[in-house]
């Protein structure tokens, strides 16, 4: 799949390496939710980004909405527990992320969802990842991205003020505590140049 990213001035290595954790920065959005954030997790994102664009099995999706049925404006992957991810720094990066969170969270990373936004037209729209435990427990949601930055936004449930954090290049966010039930978040459509943009959601079993 031909892709056209701009890679970023700050990541000028193939080399793909995971930095340490140690520099997660959370903040408490309140209602018992809250988000890490670590920026330039993983060096060398542009290069995973080329191989995933161009290896992963992207599928399209269509889902209906009211009386239509409209294409998914992202193409999407799915590996569960039991499969191969599709490159060995996305094991490594689910692993760390359980050794990291395992006595807060009780339990690892299991499953990891892939969605390949490929310019600005691409997006998701506000929604908590309320399917299974979520709807109801606490638990934990890592987001690692690679390729051009896209605006996450979060916004309490029933309104008030929001978050927003551009996200690309091998940064890492974690929502945590309440945040699928509490919170919601989207990537909006955006009229502004974009270049495309991979994220690599991690998330316990039960949880999507």
């Amino acid at each position: 799949m031909a892709t056209h990213l701009q890679g970023s001035l700050f990541d000028q290595t193939d080399e793909l390496r995971l930095g340490p954790l140690d520099g997660l920065c959370r903040t408490e959005l309140g209602s018992g939710a809250w988000i890490d954030v670590l920026p330039g997790w993983l060096s060398g994102a542009d290069a995973l980004f080329e191989e995933l664009a161009a290896g992963v099995p992207w599928r399209a999706e269509r889902r209906t909405m009211y009386d239509n049925v409209v294409a998914v404006p992202r193409l999407l992957a799915f590996y569960g527990a039991s499969e191969p991810l599709p490159h060995p720094v996305l094991t490594e990066a689910r692993g760390a992320l359980s050794a990291r969170y395992a006595e807060e969270l009780g339990e690892p990373f299991t499953t990891a969802g892939l969605c390949y936004y490929r310019d600005g037209r691409d997006s998701v729209a506000w929604h908590g990842d309320r399917i299974g435990r979520g709807a109801r427990q606490d638990t934990m949601v890592a987001i690692l991205s690679v390729g051009a930055p896209r605006d996450l936004l979060l916004r309490p449930v029933g309104g008030g003020p929001g978050v927003r954090r551009p996200l690309g290049h091998g940064d890492l966010i974690v929502m945590g505590g309440s945040c699928q039930r509490t919170w919601e978040h989207c990537v909006p459509k955006t009229a502004h140049a974009a270049g495309p943009r991979i994220s690599v959601q991690f998330r316990p079993h039960g949880v999507r």
